[in-house]
């Protein structure tokens, strides 16, 4: 089966069944990454499970997130774990807790944090003894601080799943007990039981026979049951039929069976943390910054169709069997807003942007992981810029294609754009002078999330420039490398600066531009519509949106009204290419078309594994 699936002391199992405080227990549990929406809102998509028949939450853990850079641990705001898991219980819910480390999701590096790839010989999901003990570090500090919220010490978890989707990966089991042993030296693991994940019943139905003969006394648990699918940048917005879905839900209560669906509320994947997938014999395709997955909550935790579908199959063929014949009355959505279209003014040119930073010299273009930032750990996320004076030439040359997308400039000129779907390493510059600036602007794309089995990928997700760069064969040797992070020390330099200049519309990008949304009364849920704009990120009174890309399928950015403030708003939007001169905010999603099939593109994911 594709996980191993363990409960906290007070859940166990006989006879098929789920048994909780003594009384058998059918699981009915969604998705919902605490991560991935803002800490204002997770009451109100608690209620709307609930109303919905559901009664538990499973939630991811992101260890790239809660340690950034190595003993530097947040649980603030959006990452305040344990109040989530509170604010859960109080609200009627069950929670499965899934600390990973690895947890794939659709996340930068699967949650594992960058700073493992400054060890050249990392080897993630393994017992590699380095890999091991960052592992121990973050359980030693995570752990304890949800141990009393365990259903044995009174608490709302009944349930714990380390690691995910190991089989697809790997067989070294070895390192499955391993980190099974490192969670319960702190924290009470007792019974393990396989469990599935499966788009459709024509899958399912194997899979549970498959458990049904290994032991009669397991229960039917789907982990992760697809009521939608994710986006790639360049591709069509996917969604799962109705129908179909139906078909699923309907099979796995039939079949007596229980389920966590993935994803209940997708959320949105924020700042730079959206992830990747590759497959051999395809290529690196990333994600878009919208997770709203087709689930039964849209993004902005709208009721959908296929919610009230679900909520009606769950009453009648899981609840009305246990006595429960009417459900909670269904939350209103929460209210939206089109501010409507307001210009944008002001901007920075990349020369003024790179002025406010202290560039990092260097031999060679330094991969982000191996940059000398940050005490030595590198950097995570974001953009890094390469800048070099270089003599007469014609032809720059690359070792390997840069990671993830790299603009070429020369005296502040584009030349060309390198990504993934590149193959060329070698670049005509036409004749260029002596004392020209070089200037190569590489993008972190996001770092894949998913691998097939047998592949070293993980071990070799590194960005930036890899090996040498050359001019006419000739290796360039003097850097000068800026970390664009984005974080809260950049941007409180760009607040600071006064050279803004104006008007921003038809200016060439790079360039950080600047308007301002006012706000008379209590704000509402917006969408940021990014027509007019190419490619960058927008960053709202200081945070990260995510990115917007015209190749779409997503054209918006969803921005939550907790973000917002009754009064000035700023909006800050780093452009890559091309500028426009207004923005404008509606009240409802562009998501792209969306192409609905019969059954989810599940064959880059496992179905099962052992």
């Amino acid at each position: 089966m594709t996980e191993v699936y363990c409960s906290t002391g007070a859940l166990t199992f006989k006879d098929g069944n789920f048994i909780l405080d003594g009384k058998p227990l059918r699981i009915f549990s969604g998705t919902m990454h605490y991560f991935r929406v803002v800490p204002a809102y997770w009451r109100d998509r608690f209620r709307k499970m609930r109303a919905c028949g559901l009664n538990t939450v499973e939630t991811y853990v992101p260890w790239n997130l809660h340690e950034e850079y190595p003993g530097e641990f947040n649980y603030s705001g959006i990452l305040d774990v344990r109040e989530f898991i509170r604010q859960a219980g109080e609200e009627g819910l069950f929670v499965i807790f899934r600390p990973g480390p690895y947890i794939c999701a659709e996340w930068d590096w699967g949650g594992m944090p960058s700073w493992l790839l400054k060890d050249p010989d990392i080897k993630v999901r393994s017992n590699y003894p380095p890999y091991v003990e960052a592992v121990k570090r973050f359980y030693n500090d995570l752990i304890p601080r949800i141990t009393d919220l365990q259903r044995s010490n009174g608490g709302p978890i009944i349930a714990v799943q380390v690691e995910n989707e190991f089989g697809s990966y790997s067989n070294e089991v070895d390192h499955l007990h391993t980190i099974r042993e490192v969670g319960q030296e702190v924290m009470t693991f007792q019974d393990a039981l396989p469990t599935a994940n499966f788009p459709s019943m024509e899958d399912g139905s194997k899979l549970f026979r498959m458990i049904r003969e290994w032991s009669p006394e397991f229960p039917l648990m789907v982990m992760e049951f697809w009521p939608g699918w994710f986006d790639h940048w360049g591709q069509p917005h996917k969604g799962l039929d109705i129908p179909a879905f139906e078909a699923c839900l309907s099979g796995v209560l039939d079949a007596g069976g229980s389920f966590n669906m993935y994803m209940f509320h997708g959320g949105t994947n924020f700042g730079f943390m959206a992830g990747a997938n590759y497959f051999e014999g395809s290529h690196y395709k990333p994600d878009v910054t919208s997770y709203d997955y087709d689930a039964p909550l849209s993004e902005a935790g709208d009721i959908t169709p296929k919610y009230m579908r679900a909520r009606e199959i769950i009453l009648e063929k899981g609840l009305k069997p246990q006595g429960i014949t009417s459900l909670p009355e269904i939350p209103p959505n929460l209210p939206k807003k089109a501010y409507g279209k307001i210009e944008v003014s002001q901007y920075l040119d990349f020369r003024t942007v790179l002025s406010l930073m202290t560039p990092i010299t260097s031999t060679e273009p330094a991969l982000m992981e191996n940059l000398d930032y940050h005490q030595g750990y590198g950097q995570c996320f974001g953009y890094i810029l390469y800048q070099a004076e270089i003599q007469a030439g014609t032809e720059l040359s690359f070792t390997d294609i840069p990671k993830d997308r790299a603009q070429v400039f020369v005296n502040g000129e584009e030349k060309t754009v390198l990504d993934w779907l590149s193959t060329d390493k070698k670049i005509n510059l036409g004749q260029i002078s002596d004392g020209s600036s070089l200037e190569i602007l590489v993008e972190n794309h996001g770092r894949v999330n998913y691998i097939e089995y047998g592949s070293n990928r993980f071990n070799e997700e590194r960005k930036g420039i890899c090996g040498s760069v050359k001019l006419d064969e000739k290796e360039i040797k003097q850097w000068r490398i800026f970390p664009l992070d984005f974080k809260s020390k950049f941007l409180d330099s760009l607040h600071r600066c006064s050279n803004w200049k104006s008007p921003v519309e038809g200016v060439r990008g790079p360039l950080v531009a600047k308007t301002t949304l006012h706000i008379d009364s209590s704000p509402c849920d917006t969408f940021l519509d990014m027509k007019g704009w190419n490619k960058g990120i927008v960053i709202v009174n200081n945070f990260n949106l995510g990115r917007y890309w015209k190749v779409g399928p997503t054209r918006t950015l969803y921005i939550p009204a907790p973000l917002l403030k009754q009064g000035q708003n700023e909006i800050l939007i780093f452009e890559q290419h091309e500028s426009c001169g207004t923005v404008s905010f509606i009240d409802a999603p562009l998501l792209g078309e969306k192409v609905v099939t019969k059954e989810v593109d599940s064959a880059c994911y496992p179905t099962e594994s052992v």
